[in-house]
């Protein structure tokens, strides 16, 4: 390591808003997942219709089960993002800007490393 330190050039301060945000692509996944459990229920608790057979009734009402829970489950998420917006808070973040010499940095990589 180098005896002399870093310089630092200059602190560039900023207003920056901290805030949690859901991850959509999760409530849709989930709200698709509970769509197909659902579409399975309901095939389940009707008879099939002989001519028809479970499999394509269950795969008809699973179709509408997976889009109509993703949709729930967007709108979800989007209620979700708004209340989050809604506790956002503003901190202050300092970026500092380091400014290192070539030749320093050379003498630092070609250094040997101490692994152990």
């Amino acid at each position: 390591m180098s005896d002399s330190p870093r310089e630092a050039d200059e602190e560039e301060r900023t207003t920056v808003t901290i805030r949690r945000a859901p991850k959509f692509s999760v409530f849709v996944v989930v709200g698709a997942l509970v769509g197909i459990i659902a579409a399975l229920v309901l095939a389940s608790i009707y008879p099939a219709d002989p001519a028809v057979g479970f499999g394509a009734t269950f795969g008809l009402l699973s179709l509408f089960g997976i889009a109509f829970g993703g949709l729930i489950g967007a709108a979800v998420a989007i209620l979700f993002d708004r209340r989050a917006s809604r506790r956002a808070t503003q901190v202050i973040a300092g970026k500092l800007a380091v400014r290192v010499d070539d030749e320093q940095s050379e003498t630092e990589d070609d250094a040997p490393q101490d692994d152990g």
